[in-house]
């Protein structure tokens, strides 16, 4: 088995991809990506974050997050989404290995996580999150696809007119894989 290590720096900033079990597309349904959104509501408010940038796809979500100064327990926040969101959706195939920790099927136990380095690694990750339907073909420019911060961050002006239409150069040269668990 893999030797996971994960970083834990508080205020620190993060880039996230959490994928449905078997990658069932959940996400397709809009009333799943509410319950998500919501999950995300109500944690925030009890352990609060900022998030970024975000992109819910049907079978996986990428978030750009940031802690406060004096908090690095992301686990915990991930822990919470993932239980609300599970206990508002009927179960997936449930193998006896989830069965024997009470786990509905709804998620892969774990996640990727990459703690960004500096503004070049931040905005290459935003990009890539924001990029994120096209590169799975669901739409032609990234501000057609309804569940994303895009729309936010065009707004903010981090983005000009038209971005995302061709694949945006700080995007150029990743591995196809590159973000994405199995």
């Amino acid at each position: 088995m893999t030797d996971y290590r994960r970083v834990f720096l508080p205020g620190g900033c993060y880039f996230f991809t959490i994928v449905t079990q078997d990658r069932r597309p959940l996400f397709a349904a809009p009333e799943n990506v509410e319950r998500l959104r919501e999950g995300f509501r109500r944690v925030m408010a009890a352990h609060p974050f900022v998030i970024d940038a975000v992109v819910i796809m049907p079978d996986h979500v990428h978030t750009v997050r940031r802690l406060p100064d004096d908090d690095s327990d992301y686990p915990l926040r991930w822990r919470k989404i993932k239980h609300f969101v599970s206990v508002g959706m009927a179960a997936g195939v449930v193998r006896a290995s989830l069965s024997r920790k009470r786990e509905k099927g709804v998620w892969q136990r774990r996640y990727w996580e990459h703690a960004i380095r500096d503004e070049t690694d931040w905005q290459r990750h935003l990009d890539y999150v924001h990029f994120n339907p096209v590169k799975h073909g669901y739409v032609a420019r990234p501000g057609d696809w309804p569940y994303s911060s895009f729309h936010r961050a065009l707004g903010a002006g981090r983005y000009a007119p038209g971005w995302g239409e061709q694949l945006p150069a700080s995007l150029a040269g990743l591995d196809k894989k590159w973000g994405e668990c199995a």
